[in-house]
């Protein structure tokens, strides 16, 4: 079997031991030093790393930047009220779902009960006890990572591990905002096993997915940075960051070889194949996920009406060496 290294994500540790020791990530937004000091030094030893920050103005970029798996947020800061800092976080769906634990000296249940209006999940009063601050921002990331692990196995699909077609739609409109966003290139493979149903009435159902099995580890087998996914049955699409339509041609072709030299132990005649449309976002002026899919879609329906077994490019075609399916 083929492997790749840039499978999907896979979080099976959670509630181990191994997952009791992975350092937590914590942002603090409080404007006393002391307070900044205390909590640092005392919860390193914890495996809980703290970044300090003193404006709540300046909560959101770091959350967007760094990723915290937690955040202590003060309420009464200098640069204005905390609440209204949690009301930001909370509205940016990107880390809306990072756990939020309110901090406040001042016992006033209304401001707490706001607090909790907004999505925090846990609420502290100063002075605190440090055991107390630990032991809540544990309970706070064991409940995240159970929802990023939940979370990310329903986009993945459960026969090949790649990821799925909802991940695939909302994924390809991340990188399609990335590549607008700091003009960069962006290309996306389309991918259909050649006569696929003929092997599954022929060979059976369990033969059709040890298939499927293997052309997914192909299409693992690529770039890094390279997003496989199933787009539906037999069908599979790679989202390629950073890369010119040349350069996805080659790996679509790369791709192409490799299944077709598969050996397959029990059908030491058989030579399954696989037809490959390619394009970037140079190929259409609108800037979407229909418009991408589409034209990479048009090179898939000419790989296929040209002789399956190849790779076609939008809007000119490629081909290379092959064998016609």
């Amino acid at each position: 079997m083929i492997t790749g290294s840039n499978t999907a994500p896979n979080d099976d540790s959670f509630g181990h031991e191994a997952d009791a020791m992975r350092t937590v990530r914590m942002l603090l937004v409080d404007d006393s030093p002391l307070i900044q000091r205390l909590v640092t030094d005392r919860l390193a030893a914890h495996q809980i790393e703290v970044r300090s920050i003193s404006s709540g103005s300046l909560a959101l970029q770091e959350m967007i930047d760094w990723s915290p798996e937690v955040v202590l947020l003060d309420l009464e800061l200098p640069d204005g009220d905390g609440l209204n800092a949690l009301a930001r976080i909370k509205g940016r769906p990107e880390i809306q779902n990072i756990p939020v634990i309110a901090l406040s000296a001042s016992g006033d249940t209304a401001e707490t009960v706001r607090a909790f209006e907004l999505g925090a999940v846990d609420y502290i009063s100063k002075p605190f006890d440090i055991a107390e601050l630990r032991a809540r921002v544990r309970s706070a990331v064991r409940t995240y990572r159970l929802f990023v692990m939940l979370e990310q196995r329903a986009q993945i699909d459960g026969l090949t591990g790649l990821y799925n077609r909802a991940h695939f739609d909302t994924r390809l409109q991340q990188e399609i905002a990335e590549s607008q966003r700091f003009d960069t290139k962006l290309s996306l493979i389309l991918c259909d096993l050649d006569r696929f149903k003929s092997v599954n009435d022929t060979f059976g159902h369990p033969f059709g997915d040890r298939v499927l099995e293997a052309f997914a580890q192909i299409l693992l087998s690529g770039r890094l940075s390279d997003i496989a996914c199933r787009y539906g049955g037999e069908e599979f699409a790679v989202i390629l960051p950073r890369a010119a339509v040349a350069e996805a041609a080659g790996v679509a072709q790369r791709f192409r070889e490799a299944i077709e030299t598969v050996q397959w132990n029990d059908q030491q005649e058989l030579r399954i194949t696989a037809s490959f449309g390619v394009a970037d976002i140079s190929c259409t002026e609108e800037l979407s996920n229909r418009a991408l899919v589409k034209v990479a879609d048009a090179a898939l329906y000419q790989a296929k009406q040209t002789g399956r077994n190849r790779v076609c490019v939008a809007p000119h075609l490629f081909e290379s060496t092959r064998r016609t399916a």
